[in-house]
């Protein structure tokens, strides 16, 4: 193991609780382990972790009695998050890291709560993410894959809470339902904001709630970015209103970064990525998202970037995904760009 790789998988050791909660959520406490099926977040009890240093060895190693596979937990993330490089591993490791830990479920008398925060702020929004789980395996990705999208493991903006709040706005009640998080970030890659998509308990569908879909945080100027390296040229990307809708370009266009606002005016606003020269505009077939389109073309233009709209042949490029099917709309989207953007960005033949 490399120096950065030992010290990635200490300072992980640390935490070793909370990054088995987070990428081992099928497993459960037991003394000094947390038992799970498999490092791959499988249902069971052969695969132990151990959670505080002894006498046996650090925190964070563990052994699956079944298979007499071991590892660390960097090993935990590769696995459970699907991810091959170890590029990859590390910076996942390494967001998790940065993330605030959630309050302990219990603490010492006497011990400080940890402090609150302001119900929609920006740090509340990276405490919710911080307590939820990559969604390989989840109510998330079957959510996901009704609707035709087909994401990377290596998109780290997505999430997934088995039990999230859900506020009625009318009666103040609140219930616990599962949900897809979506990070809304800045271009440096800091979290300033959360869109929360409650779902069905089956994963079919969104939850049956007058609003299953709300957003919290700092969202103006920023979005939901797929395939963004932080602080690294965007000189061709993609932007639209509605997460689903972006996703499912970066469906079929996967090497394209792509950036989803969570309205009209957010639309309007968002920060262009450094070297941006070409943007494409995903439309969609509600003129109530039209000013937010021209207001962001209006911006590219006076910043030099050339700016281009994308026309769905539906009501939006979700239903087109779904109802046309992935190649129709790599067909339909190559009349639409440039042509040298259509060869890098699209499936050949």
């Amino acid at each position: 193991m490399t120096g950065s790789a030992s010290e990635l998988a200490r300072r992980l050791g640390d935490h070793a609780e909370a990054v088995c909660r987070a990428y081992l959520s099928n497993g459960h406490r037991s003394g000094n382990h947390w038992i799970v099926g498999d490092v791959r977040n499988t249902r069971g009890r052969s695969m132990h972790v151990r959670l505080k240093a002894n006498a046996k060895g650090p925190a964070g190693k563990w052994v699956d009695e079944a298979t007499t596979e071991f590892g660390d937990l960097l090993d935990v993330i590769r696995e459970s998050c699907g991810l091959i490089e170890f590029r990859d591993v590390a910076d996942e490791a390494r967001r998790f890291l940065a993330m605030p830990r959630p309050e302990p479920q219990s603490r010492p008398f006497g011990a400080q709560r940890q402090p609150a925060v302001a119900r929609g702020s920006p740090e509340s929004a990276r405490r919710l993410f911080a307590m939820s789980q990559p969604i390989v395996g989840t109510l998330a990705e079957r959510y996901l894959a009704g609707r035709g999208i087909v994401l990377s493991a290596r998109e780290r903006a997505l999430r997934f809470h088995p039990g999230c709040y859900y506020r009625d706005l009318v009666t103040g009640k609140t219930q616990t339902l599962p949900a897809l998080i979506a990070a809304v970030t800045s271009l440096d890659g800091r979290i300033t904001g959360l869109q929360r998509t409650w779902l069905a308990p089956d994963g079919n569908g969104k939850a049956q709630l007058d609003d299953p879909r709300r957003s919290l945080g700092h969202l103006l100027g920023n979005g939901i970015w797929l395939g963004l390296e932080p602080g690294a040229p965007v000189p061709i990307m993609a932007a639209g209103e509605g997460f689903e809708t972006m996703a499912s370009l970066r469906t079929v266009m996967p090497s394209l970064p792509v950036a989803a606002a969570t309205s009209a005016n957010h639309l309007a606003g968002l920060i262009f990525p450094p070297g941006c020269r070409r943007l494409y505009i995903a439309a969609d077939a509600d003129a109530a998202g039209r000013h937010g389109i021209e207001r962001l073309s209006q911006r590219a233009g006076e910043a030099g970037i050339l700016a281009l709209t994308l026309q769905p042949q539906l009501g939006d490029f979700n239903d087109d995904l779904r109802h046309l099917g992935p190649a129709h709309l790599a067909a339909w989207l190559a009349d639409q760009l440039v042509p040298e953007d259509a060869r890098l960005f699209l499936p050949a033949g």
